[in-house]
C-alpha cells in the first residue's frame, strides 16, 4: 500500500490541509493519509501550542467524514520535541515490506529540510510529497540535492493546490470576532467556538 503522512501543528486544521490530504491521495494513488498532530515541533517552539486535547479533536472532527483519512496520536504521546525521523521511523516499522510512504509538506518546509534532524535516512524511509504555499517558492532543487544527496529521486512535485489558507490568519480572526466558516470545516468552526479557543482570554 501507499500510504500519506501529514504532519503538523494543525493549531487549527483547516480546508487547506484537507486539500492538500485530498489532492496528494489522488493523484498519488494513496490507500490512506494519516494525519499527525505534532507534540513539540523543534522549529517552532517560539509560539505556545494550544493544548492538544483540542488540536487531536478539531483534526478527528475535521476527517471524520473522510474514510479514508486516519489520525494518529504518535507524536502528541511522544515526551519531547518532536523529530520527523523518530516518526517515520515508528510508522515504518508498522508497514509491510512492500508498502511505502509519502510524507506531505509544503515547499517552505521543503526548504528547510538540510536543516532536520538525520535528513538523509529519512528520504531513505519515505518519499516526500512538496505541494504549492502561496507566498513561497519552490525552493533551488539542485542547491537542495547538493545538501541532501538522493533527494531528487525521493521527491514528488505537486503543482496544486495552492490554497491561501494560514492558521495564524485563522488564529487572528477568531480573537478580532470574524468568521472563519469558509476557512474550516463547520464542525471545527463550532468546536472553536464551544470552547472559545483563540480568543483573547480576560485576566
Amino acid at each position: 500500500m501507499n500510504i500519506g503522512v501529514m504532519g503538523g501543528t494543525f493549531d487549527p486544521i483547516h480546508n487547506g490541509h484537507l486539500a492538500m490530504a485530498q489532492e496528494t491521495r489522488i493523484s498519488l494513488n494513496l490507500a490512506r493519509v494519516v494525519f499527525m498532530p505534532a507534540g513539540q515541533p523543534w522549529m517552532k517552539s517560539a509560539r505556545p501550542l494550544t493544548p492538544a486535547v483540542h488540536r487531536l479533536e478539531m483534526v478527528r472532527l475535521a476527517i471524520a467524514p473522510y474514510p479514508y483519512f486516519r489520525l494518529t496520536r504518535i507524536e502528541i504521546d511522544r515526551a519531547g520535541p518532536t523529530y520527523t525521523i523518530d516518526t517515520i521511523t515508528e510508522l515504518r516499522a508498522q508497514l509491510a515490506a512492500g508498502d511505502e510512504l509519502y510524507f506531505i509538506l509544503g515547499w517552505d518546509s521543503l526548504a528547510q529540510l538540510p536543516q532536520w534532524r538525520d535528513v538523509s535516512r529519512l528520504i531513505q524511509l519515505c518519499r516526500l510529497v512538496a505541494i504549492p504555499r502561496p507566498g513561497y517558492s519552490l525552493p533551488d532543487l539542485k542547491s537542495l540535492e547538493a545538501q541532501v544527496p538522493g533527494l531528487s529521486s525521493r521527491l514528488v512535485r505537486l503543482d496544486k493546490p495552492e490554497i491561501d489558507i494560514s492558521a495564524t490568519d485563522i488564529r487572528k480572526r477568531v480573537a478580532q470576532g470574524l468568521p472563519i466558516d469558509h476557512l474550516v470545516p463547520k464542525a471545527v468552526a463550532e468546536y472553536i467556538e464551544e470552547h472559545r479557543l483563540y480568543v483573547p482570554q480576560d485576566d
